[in-house]
């Protein structure tokens, strides 16, 4: 068990692969953990994979979390001490916003993004406090099923498979995911993504309720040069319930991307 030590405790992480090859870091989505990208790490190539767990989530240590530039700083943090050089960044849902505030800040530190089903403003602030209101008073088994009906599309939705990952989500701490709300409802990274200029690959699900695929082509279109493909059948998560489609988008780009 490795961890990246920060100001308000121990961020956790799990690094695969060889120590010599390019490195790629994965940022998950809100309500999950690193084993994420579980299904889709043996399909996508001889790479060094950083995960980590946010401030929060999973593992690691709760404190602060409440601005996306938290959980960006978190981020370089561990570019810096793991990865030790420029890598991909792959992040999903806040993820990919967290993916995006760092190649605005740091830009050295990355080679190209995949944003997975992000864009560069999620959801309102309205629509957040809702969401922080249910929480607080009751718990993430309040808001569990309804969060599961947007991350998946019906057929894995029906399926035991997600029965786990709605366990994922309500073991969640509940200041943490709260605090990731509270950080999105101020999200807006439109203005900064749009300066900037490395490879970019965007994934929409086609059955994605929590960021529409339109959604993720509206924030493709400010980058010269993006590129934006759909998942068809594909919810919120694809890592999970599309791994192998997932892959096959995100295998080549990382070999063409990943090395020096």
């Amino acid at each position: 068990m490795q961890s990246v030590a920060r100001s308000y405790g121990a961020l956790h992480v799990q690094v695969d692969g060889s120590a010599d090859a390019p490195a790629v870091v994965f940022s998950n989505s809100l309500g999950t953990d690193l084993r994420l990208w579980d299904a889709v790490l043996p399909r996508l190539g001889p790479f060094r994979f950083i995960r980590y767990d946010k401030r929060g989530h999973g593992l690691s240590a709760q404190g602060g979390g409440q601005t996306l530039a938290d959980h960006v700083d978190d981020a370089i943090a561990v570019i810096e001490q793991v990865a030790r050089g420029p890598v991909v960044f792959v992040g999903l849902s806040i993820g990919g916003l967290i993916a995006q505030g760092v190649a605005e800040r740091r830009p050295d530190l990355v080679r190209a993004l995949v944003l997975s089903n992000s864009a560069a403003i999620l959801g309102t602030a309205e629509s957040w406090q809702a969401r922080i209101a249910a929480v607080q008073a009751g718990g993430l088994e309040a808001i569990a099923d309804a969060v599961l009906d947007r991350w998946f599309a019906p057929p894995f939705r029906t399926s035991a498979e997600a029965g786990l990952w709605r366990a994922m989500l309500v073991r969640t701490p509940a200041d943490g995911y709260i605090a990731a709300c509270v950080a999105l409802a101020s999200a807006d990274q439109r203005r900064a993504t749009a300066r900037l200029r490395l490879p970019v690959l965007a994934i929409a699900g086609a059955e994605d309720a929590a960021t529409p695929p339109a959604q993720v082509r509206e924030t493709a279109a400010l980058i010269p040069g993006a590129s934006c493909h759909d998942i068809s059948g594909a919810g919120h998560l694809p890592p999970v319930d599309a791994p192998g489609a997932w892959a096959d988008l995100v295998a080549p780009f990382l070999k063409d991307h990943a090395h020096v």
